[in-house]
């Protein structure tokens, strides 16, 4: 592994790691995910900046390290100790990026190229959260936020370029789909569905199932939250969410056939003491990591798992290989562009970029100004030596300032908006440094 400072992308993800690893894995809460990166920024003094993304399909960091071998020996070994995980078994499940492999692997992720489901757009989403999360408690900044930046023009181009997000499908819309498959295939009319969870993937679950006609019940530990996405929902979709008690759910579960659920509990919210026996058949949906059910010893209840809706998934993909591979295409490309931008970013080629634009002038107007009669040709030389010291001169404080800028953490978008006011080559305006605010993926 190359050990000169960079980028390093370490990542456990439904390609490479099985659900239960997973949910070992997960950061379901902000003061564990904040334990764990500020422990490897006070312990780790090669770790520069870093950003955890935690979802149910994947727990990856993403690091700017000044020794990348040594970075990921460090954060692998956490991980196996605060995770309770055997340490060799992490050491083999887990896929690393080193620089360029990194930056590539980022761009995938945000392009939605690495996901179940090729194409959704939930990961946007998820990317800028842990971003802006991570940002704002002072664990990435300069490095990884150019790295980000980059990422999301990276999925805008792939969006808009090809068509794998047309009629793009999340998890959530997969398992509605699926639902709706059994019930047809079951002759079953009473569109009921039990939500449990109001996070994002409650959210996306309860309007796919609305938009397909399905009555809501609605259920969250909080329940005014519960109340106040109802009140949302209601007024898009009319009176289809009803809120109740979470108290209920032992008994909703053995009254109705269809049931999402969607929690971020680190532990089962469904238990076999809850589960009775029915004369129908139930399908149910864990979409949490760690799963939410506690699989049922009851034949005639069909439990899916995140994992197993890949399945569903995969029926899809040959209809988008030409688009996927269009995809790739272009995230190669923006992995080279990203390192060519890394390069112009340097103050000493801006300023002496700046400078020739100063002589160029100065000698182009000596020029004139001689072929004009307005000067002799004999004071060339001597005139020459003259605006060559004025444009030193008046060039000084503006490099000793550029300079200054270079050190500042918002550096980039100040020497962008310079090289923009001269003209000069690959430009990419930055215009919030903060990019959690970019909103092409939304």
């Amino acid at each position: 592994m190359d050990n000169e400072s960079g980028y390093l992308a370490i990542s456990f993800s439904h390609k490479n790691t099985q659900i239960q690893m997973r949910e070992k894995l997960a950061f379901n809460s902000a003061e564990s995910t904040k334990s764990f990166l500020q422990t490897i920024k006070t312990q780790n003094t090669h770790t520069q900046e870093i950003i955890l993304l935690s979802t149910c399909n994947r727990v990856e960091i993403y690091i700017y390290t000044l020794h990348p071998q040594n970075t990921k020996d460090f954060v692998i070994s956490l991980l196996a100790q605060i995770k309770n995980i055997d340490l060799p078994t992490l050491e083999t499940i887990a896929d690393v990026y080193v620089n360029q492999g990194a930056v590539h692997h980022i761009f995938c992720v945000a392009s939605s190229l690495d996901s179940i489901v090729v194409g959704e757009t939930q990961i946007g989403g998820q990317l800028k959260s842990a971003y802006k999360f991570c940002f704002d408690n002072n664990f990435c900044g300069k490095n990884l936020t150019r790295l980000v930046h980059f990422a999301f023009r990276c999925a805008a181009e792939v969006r808009n370029s090809t068509q794998i997000s047309q009629n793009a499908i999340s998890v959530a819309s997969v398992a509605v789909k699926e639902a709706n498959t059994l019930f047809e295939q079951h002759g079953i009319e009473c569109k009921i569905a039990i939500v449990v969870g109001v996070g994002e993937m409650g959210i996306l679950t309860s309007k796919h199932l609305l938009h397909c006609g399905y009555k809501i019940l609605l259920l969250n530990r909080n329940k005014q939250k519960a109340v106040t996405l109802a009140n949302e929902l209601n007024s898009e979709y009319g009176e289809m969410v009803e809120v109740r008690n979470f108290s209920e759910l032992s008994t909703l579960i053995n009254q109705h056939i269809l049931l999402f659920s969607a929690t971020s509990a680190p532990y089962p919210i469904i238990h076999q003491p809850m589960v009775e026996l029915t004369d129908f058949k139930r399908f149910w949906f864990d979409l949490a990591v760690p799963r939410d059910i506690q699989k049922p010893n009851i034949d005639n209840i069909v439990l899916f798992g995140v994992d197993d809706l890949q399945e569903v998934v995969c029926q899809n993909l040959a209809s988008r290989r030409k688009n996927t591979t269009k995809a790739y295409e272009i995230v190669g490309t923006y992995t080279l562009e990203f390192f060519r931008w890394l390069q112009t970013l340097g103050v000493e080629p801006l300023i002496k970029k700046i400078r020739e634009f100063a002589k160029e002038a100065s000698l182009k107007e000596l020029d004139r100004a001689i072929k004009k009669g307005f000067l002799p040709q004999e004071y060339e030389d001597s005139v020459a030596k003259i605006l060559h010291n004025a444009f030193n001169v008046f060039l000084h404080k503006p490099t000793i300032n550029i300079k200054k800028f270079a050190d500042k953490e918002d550096a980039d978008p100040i020497i962008e908006a310079i090289k923009a006011v001269f003209d000069i080559d690959d430009v990419m305006l930055i215009n919030r440094y903060k990019c959690e605010y970019d909103t092409t993926l939304n």
